[in-house]
């Protein structure tokens, strides 16, 4: 399963892949309805990179947190994101879907 993130792209992965290599474990932070939509705001994910840490957490909390990762923005350690970004251990990926409001 493909899903983008705001103009980038990742493809989700097996757990299976993951159990066979030692990957760095980021904080993933979620907030409003993408929190919603994964049932909890914050969680230790393993990745080596920003897209395998989103990729691993589509594989954990389904299709309705992959429909509504499509439209949010994604931040490293504070900083914006595409993607392919490396990831270690401790770093902090948040997921922040559009906010509206005047």
């Amino acid at each position: 399963m493909a899903v983008t993130v705001m103009g980038g792209a990742f493809q989700t992965a097996a757990v299976a892949e993951y159990s066979r290599t030692i990957l760095p474990m980021a904080t993933l932070r979620l907030f409003a309805h993408v929190r919603e939509a994964a049932g909890t705001g914050r969680d230790e994910v393993p990745g080596a990179t920003v897209d395998q840490v989103l990729a691993t957490a589509v594989d954990r909390y389904g299709a309705a947190f992959a429909e509504q990762l499509q439209i949010c923005r994604v931040w490293l350690n504070g900083e914006p994101v595409t993607g392919s970004e490396p990831v270690a251990d401790g770093d902090e990926v948040a997921v922040l879907p559009p906010v509206s409001g005047g």
